[in-house]
């Protein structure tokens, strides 16, 4: 274990060698494979699994029952609802070991999955998107997109704040500007991708 400022409740499993960053809490019964990289300020709740190869950044929320399997990666300041679940392999047969088979699923800074929602491996989730309560990714979500349904699909954008934004188009198609009425921050957007301005 890198350094003993972390809380880890004593019904967990902590395989070693293990990375985990400063001012992490792990809850009731996580287990955590050898090499798996935690970084600072992360929450585990209740019944987590983090696998080997899976990288969490730095303030991660990952709330009860969900398993981070390989080859997933949560950037900083993502948030995993409780009992969301990330896929591995897009055809699994019990009988057939696919484990080389792994696809990579990027969740970018800032990013929210909602709970009993599912990530199909493979697919990349925009910073700062925002994924419904039990809805199904099977494609790549844009920045600051707030996607629902099966298979779930845009419905508005929002602001890094969290706050929706007022667009008239939804997906983005021609050139748009907006600002969030929150916090005023400006955004500009053309061709389904929303940035700063």
């Amino acid at each position: 274990m890198t350094n003993s400022n972390i809380f880890i409740h004593e019904s967990s499993f902590i395989d070693e060698p293990s990375n985990i960053g400063e001012g992490t809490k792990i809850w009731h019964y996580c287990h955590v494979m050898p090499n798996a990289k935690i970084g600072n300020n992360c929450v585990l709740g209740q019944n987590v699994f983090v696998g080997s190869t899976a990288v969490l950044g730095n303030n991660v929320h990952v709330q009860n029952n969900v398993s981070i399997y390989d080859d997933v990666i949560l950037q900083d300041d993502t948030f995993c609802g409780p009992s969301m679940v990330f896929t591995n392999v897009i055809n699994p047969r019990s009988f057939i070991n696919r484990k080389s088979e792994y696809k990579k699923t990027i969740v970018k800074k800032g990013a929210t999955i909602g709970a009993n929602a599912t990530i199909v491996c493979g697919n990349t989730i925009g910073e700062y998107a925002f994924v419904g309560a039990g809805s199904v990714v099977t494609k790549d979500i844009p920045a600051y997109a707030q996607v629902v349904g099966v298979p779930a699909q845009i419905i508005s954008y929002r602001c890094k704040c969290g706050e929706a934004l007022n667009l008239d188009e939804i997906p983005i198609i021609r050139s748009v500007k907006c600002k969030c009425e929150s916090c005023n921050t400006s955004y500009k957007g053309e061709k389904g991708i929303l940035n700063l301005e």
